[in-house]
């Protein structure tokens, strides 16, 4: 089952002062068991562009659809055998202790 997980900073983190998991252990160890398929930093909101048509007219604007204290700084594509596994995947990832991270299954669509 893939799950989308967006990485997204929080308004409030964790105050445990013990030192966070290693980032790069975490992508290392997903990447051999196959749960994470792919995954990335994004830029900062300020290189955001929002792209909209409304009316047939195309409105291009820079900077991030909303303006919030919380935003997605990255972004992982796991396979995993079920939302358990995915949120146990989640619950190791640094970013859980700083941050926050959104579990999200593709959805099946119709042919």
């Amino acid at each position: 089952m893939k799950f989308m997980m967006f990485v997204c900073s929080d308004a409030e983190p964790d105050t445990d002062p013990t030192e966070l998991p290693d980032i790069h252990k975490w992508v290392a160890e997903n990447d051999s068991r196959g749960r994470r398929l792919t995954g990335d930093a994004l830029a900062p909101t300020s290189a955001a562009t929002t792209v909209r048509v409304r009316g047939g007219e195309l409105l291009v604007s820079e900077g991030p659809f909303a303006e919030t204290a919380e935003v997605i700084v990255g972004f992982d594509l796991l396979d995993c055998a079920d939302l358990d596994e995915a949120i146990e995947v989640a619950r190791t990832h640094p970013m859980a202790r700083v941050g926050r991270l959104e579990l999200r299954p593709f959805a099946e669509l119709p042919d």
